[in-house]
This record gives structure tokens, sequence and C-alpha cells, in this order.
């Protein structure tokens, strides 16, 4: 079943509706995070970018649905929900979590043969098989929730009351066991080129760290340093949106390249 290009299901969420776009850029919310946290992204590119921001089973209005502890899992999901939307020049941008669920959906697009992101933009992690020892997941819940806290300091992003960060507990431990048990072949590559933003203050990835996901692309590999920790880019959203904006429109330079060709002919 094919997705209209301007509909809303479950899982894809438009904010500002755009079918008449040429381009999409897909958003891959972080650990314990949901689609609105792309709101401002979408209020940006719209209506010249289909902004699609992806919403996880476990959280907000799918609270009450099983949530999918595996990035194996949500990618299988995610790219059967991609694959039928309509076929247009995309970037898929990924924060943390996000960023390994971006490169594995996009890997499951190519080896399906379908139309697979034209760039992908992985923001505030290492690279896939890179490894460090983290068992967040296993913590009981105040040290679960210390953990989400301490990520926020730095950047002081809003992340609501205890009492909200507590209904979401279930979804954000999933979401860490997912990413802490994930395990990348050192072999696995994507085709398109890779875009990578950190914070320098972050204690979840080094760019000795980032640099890795050179390895994971046949394309072109990219690194960008922010001043802040994990949640840099709230601090520096407009200049995300640059980075993001140089992706998009890389896309549709060849399309344009072609046009003005057959135009002089």
């Amino acid at each position: 079943m094919n997705i209209a290009d301007n509909a809303t299901t479950s899982w894809i969420r438009r904010y500002h509706p755009a079918p008449g776009a040429g381009t999409r850029l897909v958003c891959f919310p972080h650990a314990g995070g949901s689609a609105s946290y792309f709101h401002p992204v979408s209020a940006r590119f719209a209506p010249d970018v289909d902004v699609v921001s992806l919403q996880y089973p476990g959280r907000q209005d799918r609270r009450r649905e099983p949530n999918v502890d595996s990035i194996a899992g949500l990618a299988d999901l995610v790219a059967d929900e991609l694959a039928a939307l309509s076929d247009k020049p995309a970037v898929f941008f990924g924060h943390s979590m996000g960023a390994v669920l971006a490169f594995e959906t996009a890997w499951r697009l190519e080896l399906r043969g379908l139309r697979a992101p034209g760039a992908i933009v992985a923001s505030g992690r290492r690279g896939p098989s890179t490894f460090r020892d983290e068992r967040i997941h296993e913590r009981d819940d105040d040290g679960v929730l210390d953990e989400v806290r301490e990520l926020n300091r730095v950047d002081r992003t809003v992340i609501g009351d205890d009492e909200i960060l507590r209904m979401a507990l279930p979804a954000i431990r999933a979401d860490y066991r997912a990413i802490e048990t994930y395990a990348c072949p050192a072999g696995r590559r994507v085709r398109c080129p890779v875009t990578v933003l950190i914070g320098d203050q972050d204690p979840k990835v080094t760019a000795e760290e980032a640099g890795n996901w050179g390895e994971h692309t046949e394309g072109g590999f990219r690194l960008e340093v922010f001043p802040g920790g994990h949640f840099f880019l709230a601090r520096h959203q407009s200049a995300v949106n640059a980075q993001l904006q140089r992706e998009l429109q890389a896309l549709s330079a060849p399309a344009a390249a072609l046009h003005s060709g057959r135009d002089s002919t």
C-alpha cells in the first residue's frame, strides 16, 4: 500500500505537509525521543522539502503499543514504512540512536533494491562498528533517568518534569537496550555519503569514534564538530539546518544539471 505525499500514519508524521516537494528529509529520533522533536526542522524546510518525522512505538500517542527493543527489529519496520512512500530523492537525518537506525534502514533499502537515501546525516553518534560496554538499560529506574538528565545538562535541553520522564521510561529503557545491544558487522556499508555532526563535549562520542563512519560508506565522509554536548543541535539549530540544506541541495543538483543540459541542446 502506498502512502500519499500528504499523509500521516502511526509511523509517519508530517507536521507541514508538502506534497509538491521534489526532495524528502526523513528524521529519526534519539533514544526516548519522538517525532515531535523535529517539528522545528519541518517548519524550516517545508514546503520546499517533504519532511517526514518517524514516530516509534511505545511513546506519546503510541504509548500503549509494545516497544521494539532491537535496532534490527526497528530498522525492518521502518524500511517497510518508507518503502511505501513515493519515490523521491531523500536525505536521512538521525540523532544518536536515530543515526544508527537511519544507517541500518538505508542498508536494508539498498539490499531490497529500493530507493535508498542519497545521503545520511548522522548526529551525536559514534560509528556503527565502534563498541562501548554500556549497560544503562540494566539500571534501575532512577539510574536510567539520571543518564537522561546528565546528557541534557550541558546543553540545557528541556526534557520535561519528573512525572513526564517516568511515563516515558519504558520507551527510554527499550531504546537504550536496542542501541546498547546493537552490533554492526565491520564490512557493512551503504553506497551514499555520510555527514557526521558531533558536539565537542559529548560524552557519547569522540572525534575518533565518529571517524569510524567513514568505514561504513562507499560514498564520501565528512565530519563537523560543534560546541556543546550530546544535544548540541538544540543550541546550533541554524547551523545544523545549513548542513541539512547542503545535502538536500546536492540531491537536486544532478536533476537540475540534466534539465539545464537538455535546455541547451
